[in-house]
Formats: C-alpha cells, structure tokens, sequence
C-alpha cells in the first residue's frame, strides 16, 4: 500500500478543524436524523458527546432522497466548532467539493461506486479537506482496496444509502475486518466509519470487527434525551475494546 503522492504534495493545507488522531474511538451523531426545523438545537445539545458531526448530503439521484446543502452546512457552522463529516451520496461529488469546503465541512466522503476515484482523491486533498472513500453494503472490499494508502477515512455503510432508521447489515462487518487488518498490516493512517443502524447492541460488534468511527442518527436523535443516548452509546462501544 503506497501513500498517496497527493497527502505528500497538499501536506501544508490544513482543515479548519483537525479530526483528531487517527484510530481514536469517535462518535458522529448524524444530523439526518435530527428535527430540520431546529438544527442549531439539535447540534448544540449533543455537543458535548460529539466527537464528528456528521452530515449526509443526498442528491436524488445516487439516492432516491434529497437532503441539505452547502448552505445548511454554512449555516451550522457557527453553531459547532466539531469536525464536520460530510458523506456525499452524490452523483457528481467532484462539482460540489469546493462548495462544502467553503461552507465549513472539514471531511469530505465520495462514494468509490461513482467511479473517478483516483481524481476525487486528489481533488479533495488539493482544497485541504480530509479524504473519505465509502462504499455501500453489496460492494466487495476489493474495490476500495487499492485507495487505502491514499484517504484518510474508509465509510463501510452497513445499511443502503439513502434512507434513515434501516436495519444493521451484519455481513458488512467481514469487510471492517478485512480493513482493519490491511490498516494494522501497512501500519495505514486511516479511521474507519461505519454507518447504519448503529445503536447500543451493534456499536460493540462494529467496535469488535475494527471500526473506530460510529455513526448513528436515530439511535441518538430520536431519543427522549439524545445527549444521554449519545453518551451511552459512547460507553457500549468503548466496552468492546476492553
């Protein structure tokens, strides 16, 4: 696994807010799942046990639904100083990563399904953003194989992309193993994220196979107390790297 020329080149370009060290054990709460009519709320209450927002973005056309923008990034930026994790389920990513960098995202995902990825890559590194690679359920590892040495995030979606509240696909967790172990094998500076029904029993099983990122929207936001279920959360997944 090389190291993508491209980390080497754009080394001087920071994010505005740095995502922290890599394998670290990261809850992102996904706004997806949180009340639109009152974002800013939403994000300042579970501020606290945040470590990434995250923020998906659907096109309509990759996926069936439309989602936010740019500007809604925009404007939660001034109410979060947390590292931004934008997952592009988009189409075209490449016309749009300008656009979110500018808004204020910090990470930026493109899905490997959407071809163009060595370029991607590169373009999103030449703005300064982290790079992720995502690739959905029924995509075989040997697909993002060859990337590894060249992003700095792998989303391995445990759910189809699209829509919110699905069950967790257990058979993705053979790849987060296989991840895990090419990361400790070429001694790789990548986190791994997985998305998708993420909750109390499933954190621990994505923990166990070698996620390091968790993902979950509705297993925090639609709680009574979603600061307390993201905390709780937080405590089942660390429990399974005791």
């Amino acid at each position: 696994m090389g190291v993508n020329k491209a980390r080497h080149e754009y080394a001087a370009v920071v994010t505005s807010i740095d995502a922290g060290p890599f394998g670290a054990l990261r809850v992102a709460p996904s706004i997806l799942a949180a009340d639109f009519g009152s974002l800013a709320s939403a994000v300042r209450e579970i501020d606290a046990e945040t470590d990434w927002l995250h923020v998906d973005v659907m096109d309509g056309h990759f996926v069936p639904n439309v989602s936010i923008g740019p500007p809604v990034v925009k404007s939660l930026r001034q109410y979060s100083a947390r590292f931004f994790d934008c997952h592009l389920m988009m189409s075209e990513p490449g016309r749009y990563l300008e656009a979110f960098r500018t808004a204020g995202a910090d990470g930026c995902t493109v899905h490997v399904e959407v071809g163009s990825t060595a370029t991607l890559i590169d373009e999103a590194r030449s703005m300064g953003l982290r790079v992720g690679l995502a690739a959905n359920p029924d995509t075989p590892f040997s697909t993002v194989a060859p990337f590894l040495g060249d992003i700095d995030l792998l989303l391995l979606m445990t759910v189809f992309p699209g829509f919110g509240g699905q069950s967790f696909i257990g058979d993705v967790m053979g790849k987060v193993n296989e991840a895990r172990r090419e990361v400790e094998a070429n001694e790789l500076a990548l986190d791994i994220e997985v998305d998708g029904g993420i909750d109390l029993d499933t954190a621990p099983i994505a923990v166990e196979a070698g996620a390091n990122v968790l993902v979950a929207g509705s297993a925090i936001f639609n709680r009574p107390d979603p600061l307390k279920a993201a905390h709780e959360l937080r405590v089942a997944a660390r429990s399974a790297r005791s």
